[in-house]
């Protein structure tokens, strides 16, 4: 499907499709249309009500998001101290961030900076390189349909410098998604020499980045190992009553699984 998109130069396009098909766009359709349609048929009606605001509650609360993402995304487990232990002994290894965003009306240091989820990602990277003395790398552009301005390589290499003291050893700023994370990243590191790396992206974005790395490493016929490091994993909930009551957070990430989900059947 990503393919179709690019082949038909509508791949500018991709970020409002998004929005029409994630929700809650078209589960309040669904309730505007029940009202309309109660009006001649109020039975009908009252049913697509009922769904559309059944859907919306449901995807709003954090135990069915929870749910959902484990369900989607299937996340890759945590990375645990032997597994650190065991990277840091790993040659020709490299940990690659991935983006995810950028805030270019940002106005706390007077400069463009990086999206939360973003930040997150390099926060936990640069963290992990501290941990097993591998090399960084980040990767990230300009989103599709986003404005002009420095690229999230740019905002990102100037946060790990201020902020956290490190310095990143490669950037690309040129993909605008996790395919052309991959099909960008790859050649960049091979042609220095790395055969191991550690992805760092957030659980629920893992299984998508990892498939768009394999798919890059087979075309550039290259034996590249990848490692998993999800970060944002949280424990499951405890049930209680606040999991089953609709929040903004939940439906935030109901809505970001179903943009991963949709993204890996596309082949984004």
């Amino acid at each position: 499907m990503n393919q179709l998109f690019e082949s038909l130069g509508l791949l500018g396009w991709k970020p409002a499709l998004s929005m029409l098909v994630l929700p809650p766009v078209p589960l309040l359709a669904l309730i505007v249309l029940g009202v309309l349609l109660s009006r001649r048929h109020r039975r009908w009606g009252a049913a697509l009500v009922l769904a559309g605001s059944g859907g919306l509650w449901a995807l709003s609360t954090p135990a069915f998001a929870a749910a959902l993402k484990q369900t989607l995304t299937t996340p890759p487990p945590v990375l645990a101290e032997a597994d650190i232990a065991a990277l840091s002994r790993t040659p020709q290894a490299a940990i690659v961030v991935l983006g995810a965003g950028r805030r270019l009306g940002s106005l706390d240091y007077g400069a463009p900076d990086l999206s939360m989820l973003t930040l997150e990602r390099l926060r936990y990277g640069l963290w992990l390189a501290r941990r097993t003395g591998l090399p960084v790398a980040y990767s990230g552009g300009v989103a599709h349909a986003s404005p002009a301005g420095d690229s999230e390589a740019v905002i990102a290499t100037r946060v790990a410098e201020r902020d956290f003291g490190q310095r990143l050893r490669w950037t690309e700023g040129l993909s605008r998604d996790t395919n052309e994370n991959a099909r960008r990243t790859v050649p960049m590191l091979a042609a220095a020499g790395i055969r191991h790396v550690v992805l760092v992206t957030h659980d629920f974005h893992q299984q998508r980045a990892l498939a768009a790395f394999r798919r890059a490493a087979a075309h550039e016929r290259l034996a590249l190992t990848l490692s998993a490091a999800p970060m944002g994993v949280s424990r499951p909930g405890t049930g209680e009553l606040g999991d089953y009551l609709p929040s903004g957070e939940g439906l935030r990430l109901a809505t970001i699984v179903l943009h991963e989900w949709l993204g890996r059947l596309a082949g984004a």
